[in-house]
């Protein structure tokens, strides 16, 4: 969950609902609360998603790289990010009954709509994921916010889970990571008839078991005209759309 740092109150939360955030679903999804929301501080990002189509917002680096695992498993099937408990009433409830303060701005008066980090629509059905590192689960007032999460969730029969920064595969993300910065070779400049050029050849030679990778690189580059490092970027792209198959699990990032 998150909290707003900006001015909160009943009119902005009207107008976050006019602009369909929260809703909606794989490319058309808008999260509740996106970067621009916060002050830079060096822990948001935006990430293209392969299964949606669309910019993610991620607001910790542990997010980040749950993000990256979940959007490379054949499991998952959408990813809505900064998910809302958008019944108010429902959550204040919640809090009412267990005894825990419900967070309301400090200015107005208004109730922040709480959120969840992940909405995962998956092969078995729905799931939220709420990441959190080991020292803020140690905070009270935190636990207290997780429980008016939980319960919620457990109210719409959605199963709800904690994962933490040991949970996370944190080499496995790095190498989907690194994969994707060749995500699409038009930024390198490659039309899209040379990329279907390359991409043949590339995979022909693959699956022949080329005896070294290095070799395949400076052979596709010199074979197309292509400047150094492209072989390598041909080889990113085709591993991050699972053309060809490799073991996302070894380090293959520098």
């Amino acid at each position: 969950m998150a909290k707003h740092n900006r001015m909160w109150n009943e009119t902005v939360y009207r107008k976050y609902l006019r602009e369909g955030r929260g809703q909606g679903s794989r490319k058309n999804y808008t999260p509740w609360i996106t970067v621009q929301d916060f002050p830079s501080n060096g822990m948001v990002s935006r990430v293209y998603g392969r299964k949606t189509g669309r910019l993610h917002h991620l607001m910790s680096n542990n997010e980040l790289k749950f993000f990256y695992l979940a959007d490379w498993s054949d499991e998952v099937l959408d990813i809505r990010e900064q998910f809302p408990l958008l019944d108010i009433s429902e959550t204040i409830k919640i809090a009412e009954y267990t005894g825990i303060r419900y967070p309301y701005d400090n200015k107005s008066g208004f109730p922040y709509v709480l959120t969840s980090d992940f909405f995962l629509e998956t092969a078995n059905g729905y799931e939220i994921v709420t990441i959190k590192s080991t020292a803020d689960l140690k905070k009270p007032r935190v636990r207290e916010k997780l429980e008016i999460e939980r319960r919620y969730w457990s109210e719409k029969n959605i199963r709800w889970k904690i994962v933490t920064e040991k949970e996370i595969n944190s080499d496995k993300s790095k190498n989907i990571e690194w994969l994707s910065q060749a995500k699409d070779l038009a930024l390198f400049g490659i039309s899209k008839d040379l990329q279907t050029a390359c991409a043949e050849y590339f995979m022909e030679q693959f699956l022949r078991n080329q005896p070294s990778l290095e070799k395949l690189f400076s052979e596709i580059e010199r074979r197309f005209d292509l400047t150094c490092g492209m072989g390598l970027n041909i080889y990113k792209y085709l591993a991050y759309w699972k053309q060809i198959q490799i073991n996302i699990e070894v380090r293959c990032h520098k």
